[in-house]
C-alpha cells in the first residue's frame, strides 16, 4: 500500500537490464538489420530451451519454446503465433474470434525483457524472452499488448514530448498459512514469516536485473507486497510480468502457492497492483511536480491526472479486468471507487504520493502519481498503455487539475458527487465492459479491432463464470491468477 522506492530511489536510472546469463552462454552484442542480436560463441553441454512469451489480455504469460542455438535466427524471425490465441481467456475457453483458423503471425522475443532461472547446480531451468507479436510482414499486430503500450507512449512523447517513469506495486498472497497465526497483519512476526521467502524474490530479481524496492507482510491473511525501483514505461511493464513469474517461482520452491487473484475471499482484502507514474520532459527531467500549486502538481501533470479521473470509468474494464475485480473495488477496502484524485488517501483512484525531503530536486524526482483501481488479472502492458492514453487525452484537451478530494465519498448523495465532478465506478465486469465499448475514444486511442476483439474475449471470460456465487467465483480466479 506504500508508495515504491524512498529518497532517490524514484529516480532509479530508467534502464531494462537484460538478466545475467552467466552458465547460460556467452553472448555478445551485435546489430543487425537495426535490430539487437545475440551471436553465441559458447555452448552448455546439452541444448537449452528458451521461451518466447507474451503477456496477453488474459494476463497470462503464453508463448513457445526454441532451443537456444536459433536464437539468432528468432529474434528477428520469431516463433510461429497463431491470432486467435489472443482469445484464450483466463480459464482456457476460447472465446469467439473474428480470426477463427486463419492467420498466422510472429512472435519475436526481445532479449531486453529476459528473465533466466537456474537450479542449485547453477544450469538454467526455465529461460524466457517477452516479446512482440508482429504481422508477416514485420509490423506490430493490432492486438500484441505490449505493441499497444509502445504507441500509447509515442502518442504521449509525440504529443507533449514527455516520456515516463513508472513503478508497480504487487500484492498477493500464499497457500498453505505461510504467514502465520492471525495478528500478524504488518508485523514483524508476519514479516519473519515470510522472510525465506522474500530472500529468495529478491535474490531472483536481483539477478535478472530487477531493483527490489521493499518486502512486507500486508494486512490479509497470508498476504504480501512487493515493489521495485521503477523504470521506463516499457521496462517497468516487462517488469511487472517478470516480477509475477519470479514470485511464483519463489513460493514454489517453498512447496506454496503465490495467487495475484484480485481477491481470495469475498469476506476478505483484495490483491491490487498500484501503478506509480511520473513525467520527464526530453531531457529526462522530472516535470510532474510544481511547488507554488495547489496540489504540488504541474499544469501539465494536472491536465494528465485529470485526463486519468475523466476517463477512468471508460478504462476500468482494462485495469481491473475480472468478475470478481469488482467484489475489491467498493468503498472502505482501501481500493477505488470513485473516479477521484486524492491526497494522502489510500482509496482514492488516483493518488498524489507524500514525497520525504526538503531537496527540492529530490522532491521533485520522488513526486509522482498512483492509480489504485488496478489488479493483476490484467497486462500490465494494457494497465498502463490506457493510463497513458487517458491522460494523454487530458493535455490534448487542456483539462485543469481535478479537485482533490478530502472526505469519504461514499457518505456523500450522488448530487453532491456530481457536482464535484466525481461518479462511482462501475460496480461489474459488465458494466464496465459497456462503458468501454460506448466510449469513442477507446476505438480512436487502441483501434476498432482490438476494442471489439477485447470486447468478445471478456464477455466470453464472464460466460464461464455466469451463475457461480461469489464464493465460486473467487475459487475459480485463484485457481488461474
Amino acid at each position: 500500500m506504500g508508495r515504491p522506492g524512498g529518497g532517490e530511489g524514484w529516480n532509479w536510472p530508467q534502464v531494462n537490464n537484460p538478466p545475467d546469463l552467466t552458465g547460460l552462454c556467452a553472448p555478445r552484442m551485435i546489430s543487425r538489420n537495426r535490430v539487437q542480436a545475440l551471436e553465441w560463441v559458447g555452448m552448455t553441454n546439452s541444448e537449452q530451451i528458451i521461451m518466447a512469451c507474451c503477456a496477453d489480455i488474459a494476463g497470462q504469460v503464453r508463448g513457445k519454446g526454441f532451443p537456444e542455438s536459433d536464437l539468432p535466427l528468432r529474434l528477428q524471425r520469431g516463433v510461429g503465433w497463431t491470432p486467435t490465441n489472443v482469445q484464450i481467456t483466463c480459464f482456457d475457453v476460447i472465446a469467439d474470434s473474428p480470426f477463427g483458423a486463419l492467420g498466422d503471425l510472429a512472435l519475436v522475443p526481445d532479449p531486453a525483457a529476459a528473465w533466466v532461472i537456474h537450479d542449485p547446480t547453477g544450469d538454467p531451468v526455465e529461460h524466457v524472452m517477452l516479446g512482440d507479436i508482429r504481422t508477416l510482414e514485420g509490423e506490430p499486430w493490432s492486438c500484441c499488448t505490449r505493441s499497444i503500450l509502445k504507441t500509447a507512449l509515442q502518442r504521449l512523447q509525440d504529443v507533449a514530448q514527455l516520456s515516463t517513469t513508472v513503478a508497480f506495486e504487487h500484492e498477493f498472497q500464499v497457500s498453505g498459512g505461510l504467514a502465520g497465526d492471525s495478528g500478524s497483519a504488518y508485523s514483524l512476526a508476519g514479516a519473519r514469516s515470510g522472510a525465506e521467502m522474500g530472500r529468495r524474490i529478491f535474490r531472483l530479481m536481483t539477478r535478472n536485473g530487477l531493483r527490489p524496492d521493499t518486502f512486507m507482510k500486508e494486512f490479509g491473511a497470508d498476504q504480501f507486497e512487493v515493489t521495485m525501483k521503477p523504470a521506463d514505461g516499457l521496462a517497468a511493464a516487462d517488469r511487472a510480468v517478470i516480477l509475477r513469474e519470479l514470485v511464483r517461482v519463489a513460493a514454489r520452491e517453498q512447496g506454496q502457492r503465490a495467487s495475484f487473484t484480485p481477491i481470495r475471499d469475498p469476506a476478505g482484502v483484495g490483491n491490487g497492483v498500484h501503478v506509480h507514474i511520473s513525467l520527464n520532459d526530453a531531457d529526462g527531467q522530472p516535470v510532474t511536480h510544481d511547488p507554488d500549486s495547489e496540489t504540488g502538481l504541474s499544469a501539465v501533470a494536472a491536465s494528465f491526472a485529470a485526463g486519468i479521473t475523466t476517463f477512468l470509468p471508460d478504462i476500468l474494464a482494462m485495469l481491473a479486468p475480472s468478475a470478481i475485480s469488482y467484489l475489491r473495488l467498493t468503498p472502505h477496502r482501501w481500493s477505488a471507487a470513485f473516479n477521484n484524485l486524492g491526497l494522502r488517501d489510500r482509496e482514492a483512484s488516483v493518488r498524489i504520493c507524500p514525497v520525504t525531503s526538503l531537496d527540492p530536486l529530490a522532491i521533485a524526482r520522488q513526486f509522482n502519481l498512483e492509480v489504485r483501481a488496478c489488479d493483476a488479472a490484467a497486462s500490465p502492458y494494457l494497465q498502463l498503455a490506457a493510463i497513458i492514453h487517458a491522460g494523454t487525452e487530458g493535455i490534448v484537451r487542456g483539462l485543469g487539475a481535478p479537485r482533490v478530494t478530502e472526505a469519504d465519498l461514499s457518505a456523500l448523495a450522488a448530487e453532491e458527487l456530481a457536482a464535484m465532478g466525481i461518479e462511482r465506478l462501475p460496480t461489474t465486469l459488465d458494466a464496465a465492459l459497456q462503458a468501454f465499448a460506448d466510449a469513442g475514444v477507446i476505438g480512436e486511442w487502441f483501434g476498432a479491432e482490438f476494442r471489439d476483439v477485447y470486447l468478445s474475449h471478456k464477455r466470453g471470460e464472464l460466460a464461464v463464470v455466469q451463475g457461480l456465487s461469489p464464493e465460486e467465483m473467487c475459487a475459480r480466479y485463484a485457481a488461474v491468477y
